[in-house]
């Protein structure tokens, strides 16, 4: 029972790790190369699908990518150069860490701006609710006696 339970735990731990779509003719010969390319490509959102890198994606866009990635590679260009050629080809959406400058800096900085817009609203009217009085209008004697006979109706 021991055995069979440990080999199940081991199975589980092998089958659990995730598994890249990079196919064997993808992988470059230059182990050095090979390792920036998986740097990069981790780092290079898939276009077609959404929260995946490159290397997990099996779209053929992501294989195009990866392909492109390798052949700039292998013509000498640095890591930097590889990820600037992509950028400018299909756009800031390719890359999975954004960057914080220029325009970008606006919707980096919305949502804790609104948040803290929503924090100040809230204790606002938080305040308000509680400084408001609560006025509570006496009845008159007709409503009262009115009262009194729905009650007595029960």
């Amino acid at each position: 029972m021991r055995r069979f339970v440990l080999s199940m735990l081991v199975a589980s731990t092998l089958t659990g790790t995730p598994a890249l779509a990079v196919n064997p003719d993808e992988v470059l010969s230059d182990p050095v190369l090979e390792q920036r390319a998986r740097d990069i490509s981790a780092d290079l959102r898939c276009v077609v699908c959404r929260g995946e890198n490159i290397d997990e994606s099996n779209a053929s866009i992501a294989r195009d990518l990866r392909l492109l990635v390798r052949e700039r590679l292998v013509e000498g260009d640095s890591n930097q150069q590889v990820v600037d050629f992509v950028v400018e080809r299909y756009g800031e959406y390719v890359l999975m860490k954004p960057n914080t400058t220029g325009a970008n800096v606006i919707l980096w900085a919305a949502g804790p701006a609104l948040f803290l817009v929503a924090l100040i609203a809230g204790g606002l009217y938080l305040r308000r609710r509680s400084q408001a009085r609560e006025s509570a209008v006496a009845l008159s004697t007709d409503e009262e006696e009115r009262l009194k006979e729905l009650l007595k109706d029960r």
